[in-house]
């Protein structure tokens, strides 16, 4: 590899046009807003989800505007049986995939008292094996055509980031980032890029839907701290934007707001003021949850 090649790479896969691309979790959030993006600028997207009625209105939105849909399949990410022969469907339908898009994911928070095995592995069997599963099965076939590619997987703040009550969530994020740091610089020498996101807030039904473990979501406290939350999230579709934009420039961060950007900067150039704003927003979380559970039991007392 001569020295000009180790310090810069071409973007392989700089325009979507006519090119072959795998999104996971199409059925909503950032993966149908990428999937209706990536073809709106011309891929022919290949889409799956575990939910098949929501996956199908994905496609059909897809076909309305005159964007190509060239495989799409319902199913779960975790089962590798299942993934091996969907990869093997879509290469002998339309041979090797250009750029895959890991987006498929779940969320759960809590505390560790309160957190069951069932939450945590949960987290790593979808949020960590399952986009393991997908490169296990699409990326070999990059390598052996010799002609480069993109690699695209979803983290989150928490991956970058301590966040409070999010040991579970980030076991997975903390994990696929290290996946992607490390395949970055394997798969350089094939000139298959790799992008590694990192959304903050964004405005999917997970915010609402997430599960907090040992907490009454229905709680006041509770409910003006979820709002706070979304908003703050930016839309699935500039999450989207960004996430293309990554793979169009070969960019491997990716963020999708500012603020997720400044933190993880904080947390390695300042070491200790980001030690104590975690301490902080920890206690806040902490002092968060015992007041909505004395609240919630009061309320259940004289219900």
């Amino acid at each position: 590899m001569s020295v000009r090649d180790l310090l810069v790479m071409a973007p392989p896969v700089p325009s979507l046009n006519d090119k072959y691309v795998v999104v996971t979790g199409a059925a909503g959030g950032i993966g149908r807003a990428t999937a209706l993006e990536a073809a709106r600028r011309g891929a022919r997207v290949v889409v799956t989800d575990i939910n098949a009625g929501q996956l199908a209105s994905t496609v059909d939105e897809i076909r309305s505007a005159g964007g190509t849909v060239a495989h799409s399949e319902a199913g779960d990410v975790t089962d590798i049986d299942w993934v091996r022969g969907f990869a093997e469907r879509v290469e002998s339908e339309h041979g090797v995939v250009d750029v895959l898009c890991n987006v498929a994911g779940v969320s759960a928070w809590g505390t560790v008292e309160n957190l069951t095995h069932e939450t945590w592995k949960k987290m790593v069997d979808i949020n960590l094996m399952g986009p393991i599963h997908f490169i296990e099965c699409f990326v070999p076939g990059m390598v052996r055509r010799g002609q480069g590619g993109h690699l695209v997987n979803v983290s989150s703040a928490a991956g970058l980031l301590a966040l409070p009550w999010h040991s579970a969530y980030s076991a997975s994020k903390f994990g696929i980032r290290g996946v992607s740091e490390v395949l970055r610089f394997d798969l350089r020498r094939h000139r298959i890029g790799v992008s590694l996101v990192c959304p903050g807030a964004v405005a999917t039904p997970l915010v609402g839907t997430v599960d907090i473990a040992g907490v009454d979501k229905e709680n006041p406290r509770i409910k003006a701290a979820i709002h706070h939350f979304e908003k703050r999230a930016v839309s699935p579709e500039k999450a989207a934007h960004a996430l293309l934009a990554g793979v169009a420039k070969n960019r491997f961060l990716v963020y999708t707001s500012t603020d997720i950007r400044f933190g993880y900067w904080m947390s390695r150039k300042f070491a200790l003021p980001y030690e104590i704003a975690m301490r902080v927003a920890n206690d806040r979380f902490d002092r968060l949850a015992r007041l909505s559970a004395v609240e919630s039991s009061t309320s259940r007392r004289t219900g």
